[in-house]
């Protein structure tokens, strides 16, 4: 059966702790951030160094190295503007639990992120987008095509690449919900994989309800066909929601795993 993939976004160098960590290059917060999120149910931890401009190409093998050593069976998305800290990642990652994720590619300047996946058999985030966010969905689709077709020049499998419409905020941007969740909708009925970050939804909302809005916006993605999400894995109302909608999807068994819940 199909299912809903999820992306742990908390080893990020946004928050103090890890960009701490990381500086000092200090394991214990890592591994403390990966295991929670893997005991709540991500099936892939996102690894954010930031732009690591100095240091990125030592960095992201320690990392990459110390969270498949504690974590064998759980694959990484490796997250950095750097693509030489990028290559250096992979070519230490160990693809056993699974393809590693590149985080990301566009279809401007980063588009040469493809080549990479392909050179090194991970897997992709595909950026709808060229330069900042796409005005309508009209380019959204226009990129997400020329993203496919760089792709397969490449030699890359469009199974592999996870095409992101940009989710935005709903504080400032509310009429414009409606237009991703459309642009879901179409790049999954072209038969691609989707995916998305979910936190850029609620970013400025009120804290207390940040996690309610985005369990209400995966669900109405998930029936658009959304395929993935990079979340907060510790927002448990949010993981209930997905694994209700894998089961009314018939993507999961009605059974005593779901009934654990």
């Amino acid at each position: 059966m199909a299912r809903f993939l999820t992306i742990g976004e908390r080893i990020h160098v946004i928050s103090p702790v890890i960009r701490k960590a990381l500086q000092e290059r200090d394991p214990e917060p890592i591994i403390a951030r990966a295991r929670e999120q893997i005991e709540a149910g991500a099936h892939y931890l996102d690894v954010n160094i930031g732009p690591a401009e100095k240091d990125g190409e030592e960095l992201m093998p320690w990392v990459v190295k110390l969270l498949q050593s504690e974590f064998p069976n759980t694959p990484l998305c490796l997250d950095t503007a750097n693509t030489k800290a990028i290559e250096a990642g992979l070519k230490v990652y160990d693809p056993k639990p699974g393809k590693a994720i590149i985080n990301s590619a566009d279809a401007g300047s980063r588009i040469g992120m493809l080549e990479v996946a392909a050179e090194y058999g991970a897997m992709v985030i595909g950026l709808c987008a060229k330069e900042g966010i796409p005005r309508d969905n009209e380019e959204r689709i226009a990129y997400c095509t020329e993203i496919l077709d760089k792709a397969i020049a490449v030699g890359l499998n469009p199974e592999d690449i996870l095409f992101d419409p940009l989710f935005v905020v709903v504080k400032g941007m509310q009429e414009k919900q409606q237009e991703v969740l459309d642009a879901v909708r179409q790049i999954s009925e072209m038969g691609l994989k989707t995916t998305g970050g979910l936190s850029n939804v609620s970013n400025g909302c009120p804290k207390e309800i940040r996690g309610l809005i985005e369990a209400v916006f995966c669900s109405m993605a998930i029936q658009c066909g959304l395929s993935s999400a990079i979340i907060n894995p510790l927002n448990k109302l949010l993981m209930d929601v997905i694994k209700t909608a894998e089961v009314i999807k018939g993507w999961n068994l009605y059974c005593d795993s779901y009934l654990d819940l």
